[in-house]
């Protein structure tokens, strides 16, 4: 199906910028960084969505804009979360949202069949398993509260900017529509930068790695709005979630973090999970 492929997609993508998103985080502030994924991602995307054939109607546009404004948010809550919050707390709460993109879409009159509900359930399960064992004993053990709630902010506001996104995108001008969602989110990001008195103007040295990010964030978000225009669009945000599972994984293979036994079994189920959606 389309849309789990466009969702893996996303999933890699993501994977790779969250391998990035802790360390910039965690060594740099948010506001400034987060400032710069976006404006570099704008300026890749604004290309493509200038010289596509088919342009949006007023009623898509402003739910484009609606959409960035709500990324933008869920982005500034991830990078929050992941900064003080560790990997295995954070990215199985944020990779539950397609409980709720899957419900939203039984609510606007696409429900997902039981087995369906089943199969998205068991790929939330397997992510968090995965993220949920990947332990690191040097981590101390601090108050999880803060993290818990900007991880759950996060994930309720992806769910809701890629319903509204893909929602847009259903009259076919998903190319055009990803620069006014992008320019949405940066307008979102430096306004927290006022509201917060903090700059938002990365240091030069960070350049290359924003770059990087802004490029994988710019190509996730982008397929996930153009599933809008495929079958099942909610299915793309369900295979999207695995990206949590992605950055374990891509941190056992190129950080040599091991993986026991039982989480490669868990990443065979949770890839079994997405392939049964698709047939």
């Amino acid at each position: 199906m389309l849309s789990l492929g466009l969702g893996i997609v996303a999933a890699f993508a993501w994977g790779f910028h969250d391998l990035c998103v802790r360390h910039v985080s965690q060594n740099t502030g948010i506001i400034a960084p987060l400032t710069g994924v976006m404006a570099f991602g704008t300026l890749m995307v604004a290309p493509f969505s200038l010289t596509t054939a088919v342009q949006p109607d007023g009623a898509s546009l402003s739910l484009a804009l609606m959409a960035g404004v709500l990324y933008g948010l869920a982005g500034y809550a991830l990078y929050r979360a992941f900064s003080i919050g560790p990997v295995r707390l954070v990215a199985p709460i944020i990779g539950a949202y397609p409980v709720l993109s899957v419900a939203w879409a039984g609510i606007a009159g696409q429900p997902a069949s039981l087995d369906q509900w089943l199969a998205v359930l068991i790929i939330v399960a397997g992510v968090g398993f995965v993220v949920g064992r990947s332990d690191d004993p040097k981590d101390p053990q601090t108050p999880r509260s803060p993290a818990v709630l900007w991880s759950l902010a996060a994930a309720m506001g992806f769910a809701a900017a890629f319903a509204t996104g893909q929602a847009a995108a259903a009259d076919g001008a998903e190319v055009a529509l990803l620069l006014p969602t992008r320019i949405a989110a940066l307008i979102t990001i430096l306004g927290l930068a006022l509201a917060l008195r903090q700059s938002p103007i990365p240091a030069v040295k960070l350049a290359p790695i924003l770059l990087l990010m802004g490029a994988l964030d710019a190509l996730a978000l982008g397929v996930i709005i153009l599933a809008g225009g495929a079958p099942n669009p909610e299915f793309a945000s369900v295979a999207a979630s695995a990206f949590g599972l992605i950055t374990v994984v891509l941190a056992a293979l190129f950080l040599r973090e091991g993986m026991r036994r039982d989480q490669w079994s868990a990443v065979v189920v949770v890839f079994g999970a997405i392939a049964y959606l698709g047939g």
